[in-house]
């Protein structure tokens, strides 16, 4: 499953994952990671979600982003939700290439059992109708 926070920037959208992510490592049966451009969050995050700075791992497009993600997957056969905070800057994807990018991991959200949550700074209203009914938060 992917679900969405979206919301133009400054809105307040990492505040609602921080919180989604730190509830629900409460009740994970499997690992939580969390994906950020930074380490910045690292004191707000429980310490059993593992914080990854994809910054670290010179990912420069979309489709090395998606095998970065493969990548945490094959290692981790315990891994049960991912959260990504600013998706469009540590996805490398273009506002235009959302749809793409989301479609492909929703497929592997599919095969791998693996639930993605994902902070989007796009204003509900400039997503494709597609992806409107995976907005849990629109600020």
């Amino acid at each position: 499953m992917v679900e969405l926070i979206v919301g133009n920037k400054g809105k307040g959208k990492t505040k609602h994952l921080l919180d989604k992510v730190n509830s629900v490592v409460k009740d994970a049966q499997g690992n939580v990671v969390y994906l950020d451009k930074s380490t910045k969050h690292m004191f707000e995050l429980n310490n059993k979600i593992r914080l990854i700075d994809v910054s670290d791992y010179l990912v420069t497009n979309s489709d090395e982003f998606i095998g970065f993600i493969c990548g945490i997957i094959s290692q981790d056969h315990d891994l049960q939700h991912m959260y990504f905070d600013s998706f469009l800057k540590i996805a490398c994807v273009d506002e235009d290439d959302i749809g793409a990018t989301i479609g492909k991991l929703e497929t592997i959200s599919s095969k791998f059992h693996v639930d993605f949550v994902l902070s989007i700074s796009v204003d509900e209203s400039a997503l494709p109708a597609d992806l409107k009914s995976k907005v849990i938060v629109s600020l």
